[in-house]
């Protein structure tokens, strides 16, 4: 029976021609890097400690305390999809991030090519980050000599040392254990271990995994292939049911060309430098009410352990904001999806810095843009999903609740 008392966003949301733009820098916050301080506090960036004292700030937890998200639900989170309801695998995401034309009851799975070692264990993750013109050369090999009777199988580059795996078949489930543990030092998982021994697409998986690992046995580096986030596509309200925008998304990387893809947005560009990021979002702006803008770079420049990287990366996009603060959107978000420490060269359960710019802030307000000071601003700590409420209250999107 329908539960007539259940709230909806969607039931305040009213339409009007204010803009909405959220910048989303990748893996964004940090740890204090041995007493240095975050990439944020190391880093020059007047630019974002300017809009932060005229904003909205605060800290944002992706998921909830002390949970570490991966970049799907990072991302669901910020769009307001309360990620514990909303779970999908990583598997779904690169399918329509790559354009693949993914069927109802297809099994699909993220890939990354990875070194083993003379006694089958993992040593690199990412195989040294391969190209991806590599990665389309060892693809081509495995889709000549890798065979299955009991399913079709589809192999796509995505980028670097990422892949997907789409399985095809009669009635298949996304029951099927991730092959990729997650760290260095151990062989990879069976695809068909327990609880997972009777899955069909379980079966399957391995079977393909085995031959894979055939094929790519002399290879010096991507010898073996790790698979994580099996799923199959969902029925979800889409982003314009949830909050009447019109979005669209200037995003560069397959992973996230295929989030916003889930949730009914358009595609603008795939821009991936700041500067060609901040131009797009301005040309995407005439036209759309709310423009998701992604930039990868200090997420990568983390988990490579990378500080130096990571506190360049916030500097370029630093110095490329005037693009977007001298043709402003009515508001504008800018905050990450999740942490992603240099130190721990992964993503981490810390909280995410935050700034909402436009009408209705309490500013002016003294403070940068870091880790340490957002936390004192109005905001002060959130979970991500009630970050979209704020932004579409700012823009003056949501109507009264009650009488």
């Amino acid at each position: 029976m329908k539960d007539n008392n259940k709230f909806s966003l969607s039931s305040l949301a009213e339409v009007n021609d204010k803009k909405i733009v959220m910048l989303v820098l990748d893996g964004l916050g940090d740890t204090n890097n041995n007493g240095r301080g975050t990439a944020l506090q190391i880093a020059d960036t007047p630019n974002l400690d300017a809009l932060a004292q005229q904003s909205a700030t605060g800290l944002a937890h992706p998921i909830a305390p002390g949970i570490t998200p991966g970049s799907g639900p990072g991302h669901l989170g910020l769009f307001g999809y309360d990620p514990i309801e909303y779970q999908i695998g990583r598997g779904v995401l690169s399918a329509l991030g790559v354009d693949f034309s993914l069927k109802k009851g297809d099994v699909a799975a993220r890939m990354n090519f990875c070194t083993l070692d003379s006694q089958g264990k993992i040593t690199d993750r990412r195989a040294g980050r391969i190209s991806t013109e590599k990665n389309r050369e060892l693809l081509g090999k495995i889709r000549k000599e890798v065979k299955t009777e009991k399913a079709e199988v589809f192999f796509e580059t995505e980028s670097e040392h990422r892949a997907l795996m789409v399985i095809r078949g009669h009635e298949l489930n996304a029951e099927v254990g991730d092959t990729d543990p997650q760290q260095t030092g151990k062989a990879p998982l069976e695809a068909n271990r327990p609880p997972f021994e009777n899955s069909t697409a379980a079966g399957i998986a391995a079977n393909i995994l085995e031959q894979v690992r055939e094929v790519l046995k002399d290879e010096p580096r991507a010898n073996m292939l790790i698979s994580r986030g099996f799923a199959q596509l969902p029925d979800w309200p889409s982003f314009h049911e949830s909050y009447r925008l019109n979005p669209v998304a200037v995003a560069g990387y397959p992973m996230y060309r295929g989030i916003a893809r889930l949730l009914g947005m358009e595609l603008f560009s795939d821009a991936k430098t700041p500067e060609d990021i901040l131009k797009d979002t301005v040309k995407a702006m005439k036209d759309h009410d709310f423009v998701f803008a992604h930039f990868k770079d200090p997420d990568k420049k983390g988990e490579d352990g990378d500080i130096v990287g990571k506190v360049n990366a916030l500097e370029e996009m630093d110095k490329a904001l005037p693009l977007i603060t001298e043709n402003p959107p009515d508001v504008l978000v800018i905050t990450g999806d999740h942490s992603t420490p240099a130190a721990l060269g992964n993503h981490s359960w810390h909280p995410v810095p935050l700034l909402i710019m436009g009408p209705g802030t309490r500013g002016p307000y003294r403070m940068k843009f870091d880790e340490v000071s957002a936390v004192g601003g109005e905001l002060g700590m959130i979970r991500s999903k009630e970050i979209m409420p704020l932004a579409m209250a700012h823009a003056g999107k949501l109507s009264k609740f009650g009488a």
